[in-house]
């Protein structure tokens, strides 16, 4: 199994500040089409297929992988990616919150297995490098709040 985490500041030095409510939209809409965060071309489909007042499911393919998501909101705190189909299984969170010292802080979290693998294999354990690398989603992090810095700053939040 794979686990792994990343947090960052949503409001560092030098940038412009973002409130919960504007994070929280830019969570919300990162959810129902990833791409509009996700650099040109790596999501090539990203659609909302069936939608409840607990959940929505979406099917997308993200480098070339077809993939099924069920989504929980939880507003202004926490978005949580079920693995349905594709290449993983298990949970994938982003998550809102306060630190020690009431700054606003962004959080990934995931614990998920690759489908068809050997647990804790070669495949397993260069995907733990790949998250844990600062390519991983520690940049998905600062490339989400860039984004929706990006969509405030053009009157789309």
């Amino acid at each position: 199994m794979i686990y792994s985490t990343a947090t960052v500041p949503v409001n560092p030095e030098n940038e412009t500040r973002l409130t919960r409510k504007q994070v929280w939209k830019g969570l919300e809409l990162k959810a129902r089409d990833a791409r509009l965060f996700l650099p040109p071309g790596l999501c090539t489909r990203c659609d909302v297929t069936e939608e409840s007042k607990t959940h929505f499911v979406r099917d997308a393919t993200i480098a070339g992988a077809d993939l099924r998501e069920i989504i929980t909101l939880e507003p202004q705190s926490k978005v949580t990616f079920f693995q349905a189909s594709g290449p993983r299984e298990g949970a994938i969170v982003n998550e809102l919150f306060e630190d020690d010292d009431g700054m606003l802080q962004l959080r990934f979290y995931c614990y998920i297995g690759l489908r068809g693998q050997k647990p804790n294999g070669p495949e397993e354990r260069a995907e733990q490098a790949r998250f844990d690398s600062d390519a991983g989603y520690k940049s998905a992090l600062l490339s989400t709040l860039k984004r929706t810095r990006e969509l405030l700053a053009a009157g789309q939040l």
